[in-house]
């Protein structure tokens, strides 16, 4: 990146933690932050544009549907507002907002209207901040958030609900490992991202071995 495209990185850093200052904290800024990083090292495998993946990183979560009524709306808003108010070509806005419109989870059946290594990049990077030890973590912290059972052996998963469906689940946190989680690794985009989601896949299903154990109090 040149050094004006460094200095809208930095106002984007700013914008960011600025918005999410208070959020829920497998959504908040550290959430943005591992996603950036993890978007940067993975683009450096791929011929993609940086400036492009960095932004997009940075403001895929703007105004995540979850925390706004499930209104899909207010992210690329927000997220278009700030990009002009940078004064950027066209053609990066349009590829930053096209991640931020499509690299959500909940989005996966639907078509991007523009594909790009892009935002493959930052969906590899957003689904393993959802993997591993981080991704534990931060689906209980999202299901304690949302006043959720941990586990409930009498409610099955349900791991191919439409996107309505997704959006309105009030599911227990561990079904989230069936009805997502362990999902993630077969959606990967990059060599990159496939590599390290098979190592941080691993890891939730001996965590989940484990947790069956103790729940039925076998250790």
């Amino acid at each position: 990146m040149n050094d004006r495209e460094k200095q809208v990185v930095e106002r984007t850093v700013d914008f960011v933690r600025r918005e999410l200052s208070g959020a829920e904290s497998g959504h908040d800024w550290w959430h943005i932050f591992r996603v950036w990083k993890l978007a940067e090292r993975i683009a450096r495998g791929e011929d993609a544009d940086l400036f492009v993946v960095s932004l997009g990183a940075l403001l895929h979560d703007i105004a995540d549907a979850k925390f706004h009524d499930g209104d899909e709306t207010i992210g690329p808003r927000m997220a278009e507002t700030f990009l002009h108010a940078q004064y950027l070509p066209e053609n990066i806005i349009t590829g930053v907002l096209n991640i931020v419109r499509f690299v959500s989870f909940k989005n996966r059946k639907e078509k991007p209207a523009f594909p790009s290594i892009e935002l493959q990049i930052v969906q590899d990077a957003d689904r393993l901040d959802a993997m591993g030890a981080l991704g534990i973590a931060r689906a209980f912290s999202y299901g304690g958030f949302k006043g959720r059972e941990m586990y409930n052996p009498d409610i099955a998963p349900a791991p191919d609900m439409s996107k309505e469906e997704y959006k309105q689940s009030e599911s227990t946190t561990i079904n989230h490992f069936y009805e997502k989680l362990l999902l993630l690794k077969d959606m990967m985009n990059t060599d990159t991202g496939k590599k390290m989601a098979g190592q941080r896949h691993r890891f939730m299903e001996k965590f989940l071995r484990q947790f069956y154990s103790e729940w039925e109090g076998k250790r």
